[in-house]
């Protein structure tokens, strides 16, 4: 089974990448310890997918966008150089079925425009750590398009 908790050392060219290890179904899954940082609050239904797809994005490592509806993964996009990269990556996947979908990235949004792809697509809700320089614009760009918008506090994402 895998480790929990504790560290990761990775060797990189004159020297070693030292990092936490990730814990994806630790207290990070779990809603009570998230933040609602949008104008508007997740529906219940919402709720359900956003914490189904904060755990696939924790499996799916390196720069994910997955995209949920109804319990499952329609919309995947990882090992994009950018997280809006994923998120179109993930929202070719999903098609027509992202509207009405919700939205988990396993590392902050540094800029809106993951945000905004999303919206476009009918995405309704976003769950992602927070964290980034840029989370007011990220929070005002989910604000404009009426989603939700979740913090976990927590990332996913490690190199």
């Amino acid at each position: 089974p895998p480790q929990r908790g504790g560290v990761e050392i990775r060797p990189v060219e004159g020297g070693a990448l030292v990092q936490a290890r990730d814990v994806p179904e630790g207290r990070d899954a779990t809603p009570e310890t998230w933040t609602v940082v949008s104008r508007r609050t997740p529906t219940d239904e919402e709720r359900e997918d956003l914490r189904f797809a904060w755990i696939v994005a924790a499996h799916t490592k390196s720069n994910a966008v997955v995209v949920v509806r109804d319990a499952a993964a329609i919309g995947v996009g990882a090992g994009d150089q950018s997280r809006v990269g994923a998120a179109e990556r993930a929202l070719v996947r999903a098609g027509e079925r992202a509207t009405g979908a919700v939205a988990a990235s396993d590392a902050f949004f540094p800029f809106r425009d993951g945000v905004d792809a999303l919206a476009a697509a009918g995405v309704t809700a976003i769950i992602e750590p927070g964290g980034s320089r840029r989370d007011e614009e990220v929070i005002a760009a989910a604000d404009e398009a009426d989603m939700a918008l979740v913090f976990t506090h927590q990332r996913h994402f490690r190199h």
